[in-house]
């Protein structure tokens, strides 16, 4: 039987399980990628462990989140990452380089290659035939330690695509319309591979839209194959030498299908305040628009920037519409410049930010209150954007320039204008940016007064006994659980202070009441798709500093569930959905001979002492994970020598 292609990438990596949906499986790690956000924590853990150098192929750090310099603590965190990556052999992209993911692929990304990353939108290197991964800082560093990467088996979707898209319509388009299918878990322990005629008419960058996205499905990852496509992009960077064909053969099958004809795609749009609320822009339009922002790693492609300033071209932006453009990275600015985009765009009345996440992560761009924003966004998530009852569309950068142009939200097939004629060029102009990783990595880490060392961490009680601090809904996110934004992430290497903003944007009480169980302990009951969203682990390790012992929820993102583990946080779904019903804040729960119980029972009894009554929780972890989570989380293994 022939293989897909996501087979084919991970058997070519497979050091130990069977490639068997629900598996735990290890695979070999070519790449890693970590960001400012979250790259802080990693380079922590990497001293910690006692680190010389990394042993992976290739190792980036990015700053491209934490830009904005208010005061000293996001530069001394740009001098701490450069000194940290001098010392472990790291390759270094400064800020004002750009977003990760598309400065990755220009630089660094190769077929057949695997990557995990410390940002959930890692999985956008799928677009050029990676098997590429987000997850949290830890894994990342164990795999820059040269530790194996151990993930549950998924299944592996395949959607094929026919047709060729309509004018007016894009790539953007395409992963919202998977998102209008399958919502934002529908992607939970899959991997999602596209094949099909349709592919001919998608160029890498098109591809790196869709897989970006992906992580908003909930998907393990995305997978493209490599093709022309990918050979045409990697041309256009210098770097032909690096190409190889990966295709899935004729006879490969999926244990999922799903099929999208192209031609059949319209505009489409998703509505606040959450990805998957999608619906065709059509629906929505004549709403009042006071921002719209294009670019961001989801929307990174030098077309989804010149197509909007061919569109705004000797016309003016609303002047009540705030038309603000983040170049996704130098090169990209350099590549606007030299062929007169950026000229359009500055006089159409737009704003030019600096290569990076900016608005996006919150780093200013926040949206006045109770206006409409459009943004070509991978995420809508409330208060996200920094303003607290915020009201942010996702959309396609047509869709978002046609409503800078008219003040509302437009379907841009409405514009009655020619759709703009965008050719990729064959070369680009490059930029090199980066820094190399040194021959002889060594050194000091540059620790500025902000920057604290990891807290350590007990192992597991084998006894929880603690209130439930908080009950959340379906779908909470990592930015609900521990926000970002300028006010809050330049913490980011502090816990003890970070700590103050868990659970804020849910309850402004939570940090106060936590710190009173801090010793005993506490407990988090949640709903459907808890942790969904961004990959910071940092949503793990506040609760964890704060006594939080255990999560109980309907069931888990991916990521986050993974983070807990790390951590130490013992997560658990309930056998019953409907027990979810029966618990109220404040309830005293207990759950005895926790160890005993984690290593020999798929199933846990938790005591609700407030009611007098019990109810049963599923224990899915593997040997690894139930390891990981009785020492007190993965470091302490790793620093008591033990196995991993």
């Amino acid at each position: 039987m022939g293989k897909n292609v996501a087979q084919k990438l991970i058997e070519s990596h497979l050091l130990s399980g069977e490639m068997k949906p629900g598996e735990e499986i290890g695979i070999k790690i070519d790449q890693t990628l970590t960001q400012d956000a979250t790259g802080t924590m990693v380079m922590l853990e990497l001293e910690a462990m006692g680190l010389d150098r990394a042993k992976t192929e290739v190792s980036c750090q990015y700053v491209d989140h934490n830009l904005v310099q208010t005061d000293f603590k996001n530069p001394d965190d740009h001098l701490f990452l450069y000194s940290a990556c001098q010392k472990f052999g790291i390759w270094y992209s400064k800020a004002g380089n750009g977003v990760s993911h598309p400065v990755h692929m220009e630089n660094h990304g190769i077929p057949g290659k695997t990557m995990v990353g410390s940002d959930s939108h890692t999985p956008a290197a799928g677009s050029l035939g990676m098997l590429a991964i987000g997850t949290g800082g830890l894994e990342v560093a164990l795999s820059i330690a040269g530790h194996p990467f151990y993930t549950t088996m998924p299944q592996i979707m395949g959607v094929k695509l026919t047709g060729k898209l309509c004018d007016w319509v894009s790539a953007k388009d395409v992963i919202l319309e998977m998102l209008r299918r399958h919502d934002v878990a529908g992607g939970v322990g899959k991997i999602i591979e596209y094949y099909g005629p349709g592919l001919d008419t998608l160029t890498a960058m098109d591809r790196h839209v869709i897989a970006n996205m992906g992580a908003e499905l909930g998907a393990t990852t995305t997978v493209f194959p490599s093709d022309e496509a990918t050979r045409l992009f990697l041309k256009q960077q210098g770097r032909e030498g690096d190409w190889v064909e990966l295709k899935a053969d004729s006879d490969a099958t999926y244990d999922l299908h799903d099929e999208i004809d192209l031609s059949k795609v319209e505009p489409l749009i998703a509505c606040p305040s959450s990805p998957g609320n999608v619906v065709p822009v059509r629906e929505v339009k004549g709403r009042p628009v006071f921002q719209a922002m294009i670019g961001s790693s989801a929307n990174p492609g030098e077309r989804d920037f010149a197509i909007p300033a061919m569109m705004v071209k000797e016309r003016k932006a609303k002047d009540f519409v705030s038309f603000d453009i983040n170049p996704s990275s130098r090169q990209i600015l350099q590549n606007l410049t030299v062929d007169g985009h950026l000229s359009s765009l500055i006089s159409s009345g737009a704003r030019i930010h600096q290569p990076g996440c900016n608005g996006c992560i919150g780093m200013g761009q926040a949206p006045a209150t109770g206006k409409i924003s459009l943004r070509t966004n991978p995420r809508n998530f409330p208060g996200r954007s920094g303003t607290k009852e915020d009201s942010v569309y996702l959309c396609s950068p047509e869709t978002a320039t046609a409503a800078a142009l008219t003040g509302e939200i437009t379907d841009p097939r409405d514009l009655g204008m020619d759709y703009p004629k965008f050719v990729e060029k064959e070369s680009q102009e490059r930029v090199e940016s980066l820094t190399p990783a040194p021959e002889k990595p060594g050194g000091n880490l540059i620790m500025g007064p902000n920057i604290k060392p990891l807290p350590s961490f007990d192992p597991m009680p084998d006894h929880i006994d603690g209130p439930v601090l908080l009950k959340t809904a379906d779908n909470v996110s990592t930015d609900a659980i521990l926000p970002a934004g300028a006010k809050v992430l330049p913490f980011r290497s502090n816990i003890q202070e970070i700590a103050k903003f868990t659970f804020y944007l849910l309850d402004p009480t939570y940090y106060e009441r936590a710190m009173k169980y801090q010793t005993q302990g506490s407990i988090i009951v949640g709903g459907e798709n808890y942790g969904q969203g961004s990959s910071r682990e940092h949503a793990a390790i506040t609760p964890r500093y704060l006594g939080v012992h255990a999560v109980i929820v309907k069931s888990f993102a991916r990521i986050h569930r993974k983070n807990l583990i790390n951590f130490g946080i013992l997560p658990l779904e309930f056998s019953n959905p409907d027990d979810y019903d029966r618990i109220n804040q404040l309830d005293e729960l207990e759950i005895k001979n926790v160890k005993k119980m984690m290593l020999d029972a798929d199933e846990l009894e938790v005591v609700n002492r407030t009611k007098g009554e019990s109810f049963k929780v599923k224990n899915t972890l593997s040997p690894k994970e139930r390891n990981a989570v009785l020492h007190g989380g993965l470091i302490n293994i790793v620093l008591q020598g033990g196995e991993y």
